[in-house]
């Protein structure tokens, strides 16, 4: 026991007979050390900035290397363990390099688990929390559902409320049971009980608030202290649908706007008379599920609605398709200078911007 004691005393101060090659280790493992330092915070800076870490070049001291090689890049020029580093990339002397996608996905994986069961440990200390899930399709059009755990953060000197993204959930079930299960089996993987769920906020789609087989119903038969509380946003979106579909009148006169949009939008020749015309704001495409988004669309045409009669005159007089000449000249001469459309887009202007202010307070909120 002595012997190898004093053995490791003596490789420790470098007064063995392999001195030189446990000093060598020693600088070598030291080194490595300093690159996969400066690799990991140079992971967090992009992660934590929402940056975009490769480029159209994977290499070194290229133009358009991206982010992560273009810090390495910087680093190069004042540090002596990236300079060593680059070097020893440049005289090919290393197989494991540490620079390539791989490495970066790897790291950020480690990363995000984390900073994920930093965020579970501070759900836990406070017990008790609500979801909140939301749905969009990726660019694969595979539905994914994203969840938000709020919660009151006691780990701090200063409570606060606090919401908190845990990632996205592949969804190939949308029906009421199939979403309540991929729900019920998170909850579980992130060792969360779902008997300390104390609220529910979800959209408005029939599959979520159903009150007899919807997904909150489904929650409120485990846990009857969930409460559902709906979308605020999205409820005045369906509000303003509801309104909008009732009345003829809205219908027609947001029709107007959609084909003033769509005759400039679909032609980039077209679009640059309009350009060439008006001057600030341009207009914009109506959105079927932000109604209030509709105050931008309408705000362009009533700021300058004589340049827009003087952009569909020019596309009237330059353009050759008869389909676009006459439709130029339908909203020019009859729709534009209608009377009731003019009145129409002073009362919506006056109504959305209203709307827009709500809904900005309750997204806030």
């Amino acid at each position: 026991m002595t012997t190898w004691y004093e053995l490791r005393q003596r490789m420790n101060s470098f007064q063995t007979i392999d001195k030189t090659t446990q000093r060598l280790i020693e600088q070598e493992r030291d080194h490595w050390k300093g690159v996969l330092k400066r690799i990991i915070a140079i992971v967090k800076f992009l992660a934590k900035h929402n940056l975009a870490f490769c480029g159209s070049v994977e290499k070194l001291d290229e133009d358009n290397n991206g982010n992560f090689l273009g810090l390495i890049d910087m680093l190069n020029e004042f540090d002596p363990c990236v300079q060593e580093h680059v070097r020893r990339i440049t005289d090919d002397n290393l197989q494991d390099k540490y620079l390539g996608p791989k490495i970066q996905n790897e790291l950020i994986l480690l990363l995000a688990s984390r900073i994920k069961n930093q965020i579970i440990e501070k759900i836990k200390q406070a017990k008790y929390f609500s979801v909140i899930l939301d749905f969009t399709p990726d660019i694969s059009h595979q539905e994914q559902m994203s969840l938000i755990i709020r919660y009151v953060n006691v780990s701090s000197n200063f409570v606060s409320i606090e919401e908190s993204f845990l990632g996205f959930l592949n969804v190939n079930d949308t029906t009421e049971q199939g979403l309540f299960d991929v729900l019920q089996d998170e909850l579980k993987n992130l060792d969360l009980d779902i008997l300390d769920v104390q609220g529910q906020g979800y959209d408005n789609g029939s599959n979520m608030k159903g009150k007899h087989q919807g997904v909150q119903k489904r929650f409120l038969d485990i846990n009857p202290r969930a409460f559902y509380n709906p979308c605020s946003c999205h409820s005045l979106n369906l509000t303003l649908c509801d309104m909008a579909n009732s009345c003829g009148k809205a219908k027609d006169f947001f029709g107007v706007v959609q084909r003033i949009y769509t005759i400039f939008a679909n032609s980039t020749k077209r679009w640059k008379i309009l350009k060439d015309n008006l001057k600030g704001l341009t207009p914009k495409s109506l959105s079927s599920t932000r109604w209030e988004s509709h105050i931008e669309s309408v705000k362009a045409i009533r700021a300058a609605m004589s340049d827009f009669i003087e952009a569909l005159l020019e596309v009237l007089e330059k353009d050759l398709d008869p389909k676009i000449r006459s439709e130029a000249k339908s909203l020019a001469t009859h729709e534009l200078g209608d009377f009731e459309f003019i009145v129409s887009i002073i009362i919506w202007f006056d109504i959305l911007s209203a709307i827009n202010l709500v809904s900005k307070l309750l997204t806030v909120r």
